[in-house]
């Protein structure tokens, strides 16, 4: 039987198990009473070890690419949400500005056709489809 493909149900159910984990050795930690708890504490820190391994293995495994930007900008410490918030602004931005000139270009056509039509009436069939067409 072939191996389950890895996807992200597959990583957060990972993650899932990592967190769960971490949490288990936090009770254990916040419990620990010398010795006689020791060894249990030492098998959940190599349960989390094996979690993490089976985690990076997989998630390598994930055909996600995170551009270089978003990765600097998180090692400098910012909030990755406030870059997505940014970024957004800048396309809203550029979709503005190109909404604009379309506009402004459509309203060049239709005088342009209008004064077209005016000076050579006989092209006036050929440029209402012009203009239909675009």
């Amino acid at each position: 039987m072939a191996p389950e493909p890895i996807n992200l149900n597959t990583i957060d159910d990972l993650l899932k198990d990592v967190i769960q984990n971490l949490y288990a050795i936090q009770s254990s930690v916040h419990g620990y009473l010398g010795p006689e708890t020791q060894h249990e504490l030492v098998r959940k820190i190599k349960t989390l070890t094996t979690s993490l391994h089976t985690l990076s293995l997989s998630a390598s495994a994930l055909p996600v690419l995170v551009p270089p930007e978003i990765i600097a900008y998180v090692e400098e410490g910012r909030n990755p949400d406030i870059y997505t918030r940014e970024f957004i602004e800048l396309v809203q931005r550029g979709n503005a500005y190109v909404r604009g000139k379309s506009e402004a270009l459509r309203g060049f056509r239709d005088a342009l056709a209008e004064e077209v039509c005016r000076e050579w009436p006989e092209c006036g069939g050929w440029v209402r489809g012009v203009v239909g067409e675009s």
